[in-house]
């Protein structure tokens, strides 16, 4: 199995309830990987490489900053990922896969198209605000990937969108959704999401998990639920 074969399977092994390490990349707890299919080196890279873009940004990081920052030599860096673009896609794609699973899971639970819409939009605000650092790197660096990685990045996120419309539009199907336009209604929702991670911090006065709870209110007000 090649690195890219263990990259992939190691970002299915997610825990999702990690505990973090009380550093700044503790917003990354999510890539907290199997220590069985995931080398440590890699990890540390990972976590190394999103402190340092989130810093000094794509272009300005070095393949020796990241070494350096992840107690590496560049030598070593390269026994992982074949270039700092790599370090970057990986990092990305496994954030948007994460992303995915989390909307998936939360859209799979018991109940009506309000339990499900609410339970995502819940679920994804607390995912944003607790991995603000990764999210961030991957929002503002998207244009940094080579054309392939960047199309392969971004068919994730248009899943993760159509998943968000199918909800609204189960509701409007069933009658409790006022919505004119699913795909607009569908945009609001996901910017309110993803919005969070640009502001949350840690030291911000409400929770993640509060910050979701008041979003998912929110949510059934832009769909115009009706009553149960």
């Amino acid at each position: 199995m090649g690195n890219d074969d263990v990259t992939t399977d190691a970002a299915r092994d997610v825990a999702p309830n990690a505990e973090t390490d009380g550093r700044d990349t503790a917003a990354v707890a999510h890539l907290e990987l199997s220590q069985r299919r995931f080398p440590e080196g890699q990890r540390r890279i990972f976590l190394a490489a999103i402190d340092a873009f989130a810093e000094r940004g794509f272009h300005a990081t070095t393949t020796r900053d990241i070494a350096a920052r992840a107690g590496l030599s560049p030598a070593g860096l390269y026994v992982h990922f074949g270039s700092k673009e790599e370090v970057l896609y990986r990092i990305s794609l496994s954030s948007m896969r994460l992303t995915q699973q989390v909307a998936t899971a939360a859209a799979a639970g018991p109940g009506s198209a309000a339990d499900h819409l609410t339970a995502v939009v819940g679920d994804l605000t607390v995912w944003h605000a607790d991995h603000a650092a990764s999210v961030k790197v991957v929002l503002h660096h998207l244009g940094d990937l080579t054309p392939e990685h960047r199309a392969e990045v971004i068919d994730i996120q248009l899943a993760i969108h159509r998943q968000l419309r199918d909800l609204v539009a189960a509701g409007v199907a069933e009658g409790v959704f006022d919505v004119v336009d699913t795909h607009a209604t569908t945009l609001a929702l996901m910017s309110l999401c993803v919005d969070t991670s640009r502001w949350y911090t840690k030291d911000y006065r409400r929770t993640p998990e509060e910050i979701g709870a008041d979003y998912a209110t929110i949510a059934l007000r832009i769909v115009g639920a009706q009553p149960a």
